[in-house]
């Protein structure tokens, strides 16, 4: 069993994957964002490749648990993959996880440059392994 995870955002979509046993998160990529079609396009080739069981999408809800407009994307975009493919879609609390993966980074060292470049996925991974974490262990 294979879990994608997703940080949707306005530019680029941040992919983790887990390994087999669903026991860790890895990053796996950056899409940039073109259209609608082309990013679905690509995730269901992701999907397809990695022979993905679920997907586990950030929600960014507001600090005070309201929900604002990023949210309602992020439902749009959700129910568009899910009219496309049969794998279970999750819906996670994305709250802080760029915050903890822009800390990672800096304490990594990177520069802002590169931090750019890999802050996406790492997010992706942050809320993988959340979601990873919260499931009961056989």
């Amino acid at each position: 069993m294979r879990i994608l995870g997703l940080d949707f955002g306005t530019k680029t979509i941040g992919v983790a994957l887990s390994d087999e046993l669903t026991i860790t998160a890895q990053t796996l990529t950056s899409l940039s964002r073109t259209t609608l079609q082309r990013d679905l396009e690509a995730l269901l080739q992701l999907i397809r490749e990695h022979q993905v069981d679920e997907v586990v999408i950030g929600m960014p809800i507001n600090m005070d648990g309201s929900r604002g407009p990023a949210a309602q994307a992020v439902d749009d975009f959700i129910d568009r993959l899910k009219s496309l493919t049969a794998v279970k879609i999750i819906p996670w609390d994305e709250r802080l996880t760029t915050v903890a993966a822009e800390r990672i980074l800096l304490e990594g060292d990177l520069s802002r440059r590169k931090r750019r470049l890999v802050i996406d996925r790492l997010s992706a991974a942050i809320i993988l392994q959340g979601y990873l974490d919260s499931r009961p262990k056989p």
